[in-house]
């Protein structure tokens, strides 16, 4: 199969091979799937209720592919809020993975360090989030009935997989904005107070929507920056990106490993 296909041809492919995972990868994470074997490929403007992206890291495309002899379905790159969509355009990755069968979901992110350790370089396995999203969002904080989205094992296969590479991951609880700008230093020391250890424009409002739809769930950040106020001067998505680039290659080996190890 040609690796550039119809969305007709590759519902047909991805019905054939049956994948059972998707990823979403964020800022300047997109080359993560240039390790696997491509069946076939679409731009988001052919996807029906996607659109092309805007932002510099993020190429754009919906994938299919064998990665460590396992079917997958890859986002390269996703729509955020504050392009202007909606959220239902946002987390429409999410629903047509659903609608596909998916029931493994697990995303990427660039994000900022609020505690100490998470520097740049840092990989963070998130073990819960915090949708700082909507009007007077924190009154939501206090609701102990929201069940954690992030499933326990597979956080646990990400350990494992990091542990046999070598490679150190920590854990953390992610905070998303809406953006675009950069948060101030009075709301990362609110965000720090409200318990975020590190802080980004995605992630949480599809994970949420995943597990509404029966999904099983984890994420990585990528810490390419301290939040603002906390670096020694103002932050770029330049930045961002180059750190990002950086990672690359121990991302995509933590993930091959973990999907040769039996995650899905």
């Amino acid at each position: 199969m040609p690796e550039h296909v119809s969305y007709a041809t590759l519902l047909d492919a991805v019905r054939a091979r049956r994948p059972r995972i998707a990823f979403i990868f964020g800022s300047g994470l997109g080359n993560l799937d240039e390790r696997m074997r491509p069946l076939g490929s679409v731009p988001f403007l052919d996807v029906p209720g996607l659109c092309g992206t805007t932002v510099p890291g993020h190429k754009g495309s919906l994938r299919l592919g064998e990665w460590a002899g396992v079917p997958v379905l890859v986002f390269s790159g996703r729509l955020h809020y504050y392009e202007g969509h909606p959220w239902r355009r946002v987390t429409q990755p999410v629903h047509l993975a659903g609608d596909l069968g998916i029931d493994t979901l697990v995303v990427t992110n660039a994000a900022g360090g609020i505690r100490e350790d998470l520097v740049p370089g840092t990989l963070m396995v998130l073990t819960a989030h915090l949708e700082c999203t909507t009007p007077e969002w924190w009154r939501e904080l206090s609701s102990r009935n929201k069940p954690n989205p992030y499933d326990a094992s597979l956080r646990a296969r990400l350990q494992a997989a990091g542990q046999r590479l070598d490679i150190v991951l920590a854990e953390g609880v992610y905070a998303q904005v809406t953006g675009p700008s950069y948060e101030t230093r009075a709301e990362i020391r609110a965000l720090r107070h409200c318990g975020a250890d590190a802080v980004g424009m995605s992630t949480a409002q599809e994970v949420r929507v995943a597990h509404d739809l029966g999904m099983r769930c984890a994420a990585i950040s990528c810490i390419t920056n301290r939040a603002a106020g906390l670096s020694h001067g103002p932050i770029h998505h330049g930045e961002v990106l180059g750190i990002a680039a950086q990672l690359r290659e121990r991302l995509a080996r933590l993930l091959e490993a973990f999907l040769a190890s039996g995650a899905v």
